[in-house]
């Protein structure tokens, strides 16, 4: 366990009677890039919350860094980064004038200063906005400046909860790179995340839900594990087709992706069949294709096989039709 950035065992936690983290365990090796996948809802906050010794009141074992966060508060602290979903940026601060704040937040000496700003600066490519205040900023540009900040006192485990959301695509994908700088500088990274290309983007990945994991392995791994037949089928009324479908005795899930539908059937069933009989009900078929599955199609699968038997008319291990709980 001392060789391991994060080890959980058994851990839960309770809120007011809502259990939010039911028997969590984890072993996260140095270096890794570790994504934990969920729905808002799937206690995804309150372990990292936990990780990163913000609380305190819950069953199990944890330890970081080989230190437990209940005993070795301080330890722990000085070795790892947080940053939340929303992460405190002064806004009347200029980019250089927060980075000076965090340095001294985090007792960062003068000496070391100038050398760790230019190397951040020039890592995060915000040096031509040295002078710009943080509202100023894009979102995507933010984020960097808070991923900055977080780095300034040079942590070897980073916790970083949902930290692209509300930021566009392009921006997106330039933080990951630079997420993927830092493993590749030996720092282990923990995120969260509800965007499935950017779980594609980790080493591993842990599928949560009602604070239990569901699955936990490579992406690739993930997603060979879907034993069903999927299809997409595009309408001009999706959730009318999905209506229709889920009264199907033969399939097995109906998930809206935007305009199209994700079907999941059993392995013998005939696409010629499916098509015929969603005519036969009015609805015209634009395209119906086999598809490989995603990670969030294993997502919905687990999340059917741990769901009670649903009540008014709706068969037992169907899910009903509904967007999809992840976003894409």
């Amino acid at each position: 366990m001392t060789n391991l950035a994060v080890y959980t065992e058994n851990v839960t936690k309770t809120y007011h009677g809502v259990t939010a983290l039911k028997g969590v365990s984890l072993e996260i090796p140095y270096g890794e890039r570790f994504g934990l996948i969920g729905p808002d809802g799937a206690g995804k906050t309150t372990l990292i919350r936990i990780l990163c010794s913000l609380l305190s009141n819950y069953s199990g074992k944890v330890l970081v860094a080989g230190k437990d966060v209940r005993t070795q508060v301080r330890a722990v602290r000085s070795l790892v980064g947080y940053m939340p979903q929303r992460f405190s940026l002064y806004s009347d601060l200029t980019v250089q004038e927060n980075l000076y704040f965090y340095a001294d937040l985090f007792g960062v000496t003068h000496a070391a200063r100038k050398t760790k700003l230019e190397e951040l600066l020039a890592f995060s490519r915000l040096e031509p906005f040295l002078k710009r205040r943080a509202g100023k900023l894009s979102g995507g540009m933010k984020q960097k400046l808070a991923l900055a900040c977080t780095l300034i006192h040079e942590p070897t485990i980073m916790f970083l909860d949902e930290p692209t959301t509300g930021v566009d695509p392009l921006s997106r994908h330039e933080f990951w790179q630079l997420l993927e700088r830092l493993t590749e500088r030996g720092i282990t990274l923990l995120v969260t995340t509800p965007y499935m290309e950017e779980a594609s983007r980790c080493h591993r990945i842990a599928l949560m839900a009602d604070g239990k994991i569901l699955e936990m392995d490579t992406p690739e791994n993930v997603r060979s594990k879907y034993s069903h037949s999927l299809y997409e089928v595009v309408t001009q009324d999706p959730f009318r087709a999905a209506s229709v479908l889920e009264k199907l005795p033969w399939v097995l899930t109906v998930q809206i992706f935007g305009s199209g539908i994700h079907l999941s059937v059993e392995q013998s069933q005939n696409p010629q069949q499916l098509r015929d009989q969603l005519t036969q009900m009015g609805i015209t078929v634009m395209n119906l294709r086999p598809i490989s599955p995603g990670i969030e199609d294993v997502f919905v699968d687990r999340l059917v096989n741990i769901s009670p038997p649903v009540s008014g008319g709706e068969t037992e291990g169907r899910a009903p039709s509904r967007p999809s709980p992840l976003r894409q």
